[in-house]
């Protein structure tokens, strides 16, 4: 009889096993608490770090939209679009979102190695903390944005609501990619120096500083091809949300719903399968 065997007939388990998804996902919704707990505490930690505190969360993103609207804009003068300043203000303060998700997210793992291999917990609350204490970080933003907008002549409708379920979409696609990134980064930890490249590349091409229709107008392909990018989906969602009468396809609400959930879905997949080998690599 195999060790093994015996192990199994006096019900023991093997330390580490990797659960099964479903027994999975409910240990770690069992540990929502502890989650939010630590997306908190994170965020109150580095908050604490900083003398502004919470208005370094309002004004990080401000300056990043002033600096680079102002750039882009001259850089693009006739071809920027309509709006040009609200464009971009709600394009850069999306974009951190998703931006600080996919690279405190690649860092879950290895940056809680010695959390990671003196408990027994599932792994996948370490990514999940990081994305929720990013949309923590993003509401006084957005508590500003509705502030900024009203200066730019987009005062409150009921459309502004449709921010709420587009949030909860553009947090299940930022779950998925920080657990894959969370993933990836354990098997090369190289990629954390890679990463802040790509998102850099990703908010120079997903028309955060840009009106594609305007700027490609010459070349309807390439606005066709934008109509596949996610980010820029979400992007004009909120846009029109915000700004009224913005020109977008309604299906993006589709696609981005599409795009979310499968995205999600292949981050637990993906990062589930793995489980057993957080800690030991």
């Amino acid at each position: 009889m195999s060790l093994a065997s015996v192990a199994a007939e006096h019900g023991l388990k093997r330390v580490g096993a990797r659960p099964r998804f479903w027994r999975y996902l409910s240990e770690a919704w069992r540990r929502r608490e502890f989650v939010l707990a630590m997306a908190q505490y994170r965020l109150r930690a580095e908050l604490e770090r900083n003398r502004l505190g919470v208005l370094w969360l309002m004004l990080q993103p401000a300056l990043n939209a002033l600096i680079y609207g102002a750039i882009f804009g001259i850089l693009q003068e006739d071809r920027r679009g309509p709006d040009f300043a609200a464009h971009v203000v709600i394009g850069v303060f999306l974009f951190q979102y998703f931006s600080k998700s996919l690279i405190q997210g690649a860092k879950s793992i290895t940056g809680n190695q010695s959390l990671v291999q003196s408990l027994a917990f599932p792994r996948i609350t370490l990514p999940l903390a990081e994305v929720i204490e990013q949309l923590l970080s993003l509401l006084p933003s957005i508590g500003l944005l509705f502030v900024i907008l009203p200066f730019f002549g987009h005062w409150p409708t009921w459309s502004w609501l449709l921010l709420v379920p587009l949030l909860g979409l553009f947090t299940l696609f930022n779950v998925g990619i920080a657990l894959i990134a969370a993933r990836l980064t354990v098997h090369v930890r190289d990629l954390t120096q890679l990463l802040p490249f790509v998102s850099r590349i990703l908010f120079y091409t997903s028309g955060v500083l840009f009106n594609v229709s305007s700027l490609f107008d010459k070349r309807p392909w390439v606005v066709q091809l934008f109509d596949f990018h996610p980010l820029y989906q979400v992007l004009q969602m909120a846009r029109a949300a915000l700004m009224g009468g913005h020109d977008y396809d309604p299906m993006y609400w589709a696609y981005f719903s599409v795009w979310s959930v499968v995205v999600c879905v292949v981050g637990l997949l993906f990062f589930w399968v793995a489980e057993e080998r957080y800690g030991r690599d």
